[in-house]
């Protein structure tokens, strides 16, 4: 199945999904704080992406799967709490936890300093390369190139957040809401370069060889870390603790290898940005 299908048909359910996770979430919000008051509760709720895998997609039943619900399912485990899989898209990850929907994000969110005002990161659990993708044939070396070219990236990602920082003046930059269009638009010929990982790549050149799809720009090596809101030390503490036992054990290298097919590689360490920066 191509990359563009099963993002289509995941997207959908996930649409089934957080209609129904929405409604049980209005009813009964989470208001955890620290793992003793999750303990206490007996469930720990997770936001994670459905629309962006394999790090988040959806299983045959339309349930939330993937890397980080892997993750997440061991992190309950390790609490001895029953898990709950929320999903959260790109845009409103940031409302859900702080609207008290989530425990927290395990949604393939890129540490940044301008996410750092708004939540409190753990250490990174998984990191990708972000890039600007586009044909063979489109001539983009330095960011100066991309001010013809017509670029599309899912609205309020890492991926949009780079590309807004290097981009000339007047670069015809396309935000749409999910990563499905933001592909499609590739596909169909819409635009001309993308914004995505090289998992994306990955993907493209697997499913879509005749594009001749290649990296043109490294915009950054993005460090994906969970988030907590920022009154929530004692449980970003607790998940410091738990993402260093999973790298020790080799748990997080398994998840790896199930999920990308390649033993996990070192993680980078947790991001440091100047004041003056960004």
């Amino acid at each position: 199945m191509s990359l563009f299908k099963t993002i289509c048909r995941r997207g959908f359910g996930a649409l089934v999904v957080a209609g129904l996770a929405a409604a049980a979430l209005d009813a009964a919000p989470a208001h955890a704080a620290t793992p003793d008051e999750i303990k206490a509760r007996g469930k720990l709720m997770v936001g994670v992406l459905t629309d962006y895998p394999p790090f988040g997609g959806t299983d045959a039943n339309q349930q939330p799967a993937g890397y980080d619900a892997d993750v997440a399912a061991l992190m309950a485990k390790n609490l001895g709490v029953k898990l709950e899989l929320v999903p959260v898209t790109g845009p409103n990850r940031i409302p859900y936890l702080l609207t008290n929907k989530v425990d927290l994000l395990i949604a393939t969110f890129g540490i940044t300093p301008e996410r750092q005002k708004q939540v409190l990161f753990s250490n990174p659990y998984s990191a990708m390369t972000i890039y600007v993708l586009a044909p063979k044939s489109l001539a983009i070396k330095t960011p100066e190139d991309l001010k013809s070219v017509t670029i599309s990236v899912a609205r309020a990602s890492t991926q949009d957040i780079a590309i807004s920082a290097v981009a000339p003046q007047g670069t015809p930059l396309k935000r749409f809401d999910d990563d499905a269009t933001t592909l499609q638009a590739l596909i169909s010929g819409q635009v001309q370069a993308i914004g995505a990982s090289n998992i994306v790549l990955a993907q493209l050149t697997k499913d879509y060889p005749q594009l001749g799809i290649e990296p043109k720009i490294i915009l950054k090596e993005q460090a994906n870390g969970m988030a907590f809101r920022k009154a929530d030390t004692a449980l970003a503490d607790y998940a410091n603790g738990f993402i260093a036992e999973l790298v020790s054990n080799g748990e997080l290298s398994k998840i790896n290898q199930k999920w990308f097919g390649v033993p996990l590689t070192k993680l980078p360490p947790m991001p440091q940005f100047s004041s003056d920066k960004w």
